[in-house]
């Protein structure tokens, strides 16, 4: 009986102890994915930001705030028509950016649509990529990290510009009770197309070319990632953008649109902090508490597969009779 339950734990023991790297390197890279449906929105904030006034002579202006309004939405039934031909798990993400003034009045919108790997948040190459109606060929992330992100530089993809840049990876910091990296871009003063929404009834992009002004921008951006989960927790940005020459500024140089440290709003920060806490407790027990679980629990029974195979082979103790006294 012991030796039957020997061979059967130890059969427990390979299974365990193989399941533990099949879980972290074969499981997890193929079940940890983005869903395609996925809604997320954020709130940002410039206070004390300038910004420009259209109405009165094209003046940059002092405003007590400036809100952008960020939305991404899944969508599902472009992810799947895409699937047919990319032959893998493909999100597709529906953006807008969308700036207010302290009059409540839009300032501009851009909209974008991001196409990438469920997996690895890699791009997907597809018709519909674009950003404000420009089709664009990304290179590099954006607004996701990889899950396990590595403390390294990655290509990030600047929408304004439509271009990428790297991103480096400047160290480990302690953001309200999480662990995370710290990643900063700087995008210099580049030459940017105008949004194809303008906040000035009668103005458009091709008006704006005939004067000769061009618009300008420059940011430095900032991520704090949770690097299980690829998901940051927080970003700002010191965002500035100019017109710059032309008949329309009227003989000035350069006239700023907008100038701001662009943060997130407190209340969106509790709640992302809360939603990627959560989602690190899943990815740790795929990567983490499972397989060294896994592991553990094959050694344990192996140790005791073994200890009953040596109780097993044991002699048992013969007993042995004392002789009887001889009588006469």
């Amino acid at each position: 009986m012991r030796r039957k339950t020997s061979l059967v734990l130890l059969a427990l023991a390979v299974f365990f102890a193989a399941l533990s790297p099949l879980l972290r390197w074969y499981a997890f890279p193929r079940l940890a994915k983005i869903p395609a449906n996925q809604y997320q929105d954020m709130v940002l904030e410039a206070k004390d930001a300038t910004l420009i006034d259209y109405n009165d002579g094209m003046k940059a202006k002092k405003v007590p705030k400036v809100t952008i309004v960020q939305t991404l939405k899944g969508n599902v039934e472009a992810s799947e028509e895409i699937e047919k031909t990319a032959g893998k798990d493909v999100v597709v993400w529906d953006g807008l950016s969308y700036v207010v003034g302290p009059d409540g009045k839009m300032v501009s919108k851009i909209p974008e649509r991001y196409i990438f790997d469920a997996h690895t948040q890699d791009p997907v190459h597809a018709t519909g990529e674009s950003v404000d109606g420009d089709p664009v060929k990304r290179v590099g992330i954006e607004f996701k990290w990889p899950f396990l992100t590595e403390k390294r530089d990655y290509q990030y993809f600047d929408a304004q510009a439509r271009t990428s840049a790297p991103i480096h990876y400047r160290g480990t910091q302690n953001f309200r009770g999480v662990d995370v990296y710290y990643f900063e871009q700087t995008i210099p003063w580049t030459k940017v197309p105008f949004p194809k929404t303008m906040p000035v009834q009668g103005i458009t992009p091709a008006s704006l070319a005939k004067t000769g002004t061009t618009r300008w921008y420059t940011t430095v951006r900032k991520f704090w990632v949770e690097p299980l989960t690829g998901a940051p927790v927080y970003g700002e940005e010191l965002h500035k953008e100019e017109l710059r020459g032309g008949t329309l500024l009227g003989g000035r140089d350069k006239v700023t649109v907008f100038a701001g440290d662009v943060k997130m709003r407190e209340d969106y920060i509790r709640h992302t902090v809360d939603l990627v806490k959560s989602n690190r407790t899943l990815v740790l027990l795929m990567t983490s508490y499972l397989p060294w679980g896994f592991l553990s629990l094959g050694l344990l029974l192996l140790a005791l597969s073994l200890w009953l195979e040596a109780r097993s082979r044991r002699p048992a103790a013969t007993k042995v009779e004392e002789p009887e006294p001889v009588t006469a």
